[in-house]
């Protein structure tokens, strides 16, 4: 596999070149370890509407447009109280 050149600022390839030695990896391996293990926004979506489905399936609920909406509007309210306190 041939290799690429990525410009990130020298900090950023400091702390990753740390973070990789401390865990026994080159820079190079340890990157190419990380992006094994992300999931790329389609991938990200897909996982997100199979488990929607699972969950659909499982317990029966399934949501309108509307209640998520309302359901999200909650839970950003809450966490908006949550760091508050």
């Amino acid at each position: 596999m041939p290799d690429a050149n990525i410009r990130i600022p020298e900090e950023a390839k400091d702390r990753l070149a740390a973070i990789a030695a401390a865990e026994g990896l080159s820079l190079r391996a340890y990157l190419a370890r990380l992006a094994e293990t992300l999931l790329t926004p389609a991938e990200r979506a897909e996982r997100a509407e199979r488990a929607r489905t699972a969950l659909r399936e499982w317990t029966g609920y399934a949501p309108t447009a509307t209640e998520e909406l309302s359901l999200d509007g909650e839970l950003d309210r809450r966490l908006a109280e949550a760091r508050g306190r």
